[in-house]
């Protein structure tokens, strides 16, 4: 039988995979795979999963949500590990799975990573820490970190929401300066940006024009020039959008970003605590492996820009 390492986080979901254990199991043995299960305790302990992964596991199965998959990214990346990995989606908002089409019933999402494919993914790198979906900063950037895990086990997508309305009289807005593939694309004020190497942020779907193998990042920078019309602005077409972002959105696509900001605001990275500023974000292309369920028709792909890359270039 082919070996494959379960990696779960048992505290994800409100316990949701400790429950669907035996069934994990039971649909990999069925397809002659041998699951060796490691529970997550984000300690040192941790390492002790890499010690055998040389040894002939075809991959490796992450259970957890998105900031669980980045904790295991990140391991993997900084021990120059390299095997394909497939996602269970057992945490609240789950944006990296719903990216590869996965399903969030378990048993249903196993047989299909099962029966599915191999496909080379672009990884988001800022300061030397990968980030498999979204990089952010500015207003609600911190509120799955402050967001109690029973309240987001409970209530799911709703308990950010409900916690992040609080942010909003209290937030100061940022004074940012980007500069994207060694050229000036932003100096001023904002009240959040976003590199995108998904699509979605707590399964808004925000950064839909970005593309997740084509050696790029997409960046959203939303100004601060008046707090209440942007916010409105911004709303409105998140309910519609279209092929271009309103006025208030810089977009620009590029693989190399420089981000300095007047204070030292908080970022985030697929739900965990990012780095300090300045910032140097780059994307590194088809840098993960990852299994998924196979696409029945075959994508479009952009032309990777050797340079900068502006909506309506």
């Amino acid at each position: 039988m082919k070996k494959v390492k379960l990696i779960y986080n048992p505290r994800s979901g409100g316990g949701r995979v400790a429950a669907a254990l035996d069934e994990i199991i039971a649909i990999y043995q069925r397809r002659s795979y041998a699951l060796v299960p490691f529970r997550l305790t984000f300690g040192a302990d941790d390492r002790a999963m890499l010690a055998d992964l040389g040894e002939g596991y075809h991959h490796l199965l992450i259970a957890g949500g998105d900031g669980t998959i980045n904790y295991v990214v990140n391991l993997l990346k900084n021990n120059a590990i390299d095997i394909p990995v497939a996602v269970l989606p057992t945490g609240t908002a789950n944006d990296f799975a719903r990216l590869l089409n996965l399903p969030a019933d378990i048993p249903t999402a196993c047989r299909q990573i099962l029966a599915g494919e191999i496909r080379s993914v672009d990884l988001g790198c800022a300061n030397g820490r990968y980030f498999v979906n979204v990089f952010s900063s500015g207003l609600f950037t911190d509120v799955s970190q402050k967001t109690p895990t029973l309240l987001k086990n409970t209530f799911g997508k709703l308990a950010y929401y409900m916690s992040g309305l609080g942010e909003v009289p209290n937030f100061r807005k940022m004074q940012i300066r980007c500069e994207a593939d060694g050229e000036s694309v932003y100096d001023g004020s904002a009240l959040m940006f976003f590199v995108f190497n998904g699509k979605t942020a707590g399964n808004l779907k925000i950064g839909y024009l970005s593309d997740i193998d084509d050696g790029l990042l997409d960046v959203l920078i939303v100004k601060g020039d008046n707090i209440v019309e942007t916010i409105r602005t911004v709303t409105a077409f998140l309910g519609h959008p279209q092929d271009h972002y309103p006025k208030d959105i810089v977009h620009v696509r590029s693989g190399d970003l420089h981000i300095a900001s007047l204070h030292n605001e908080t970022t985030d990275m697929d739900g965990q605590s990012g780095p300090d500023f300045p910032l140097h974000i780059t994307c590194q292309p088809r840098a993960l492996r990852v299994l998924c369920p196979k696409t029945d028709v075959p994508k479009r792909r952009r032309v990777p820009h050797p340079g900068r890359k502006r909506k309506g270039e």
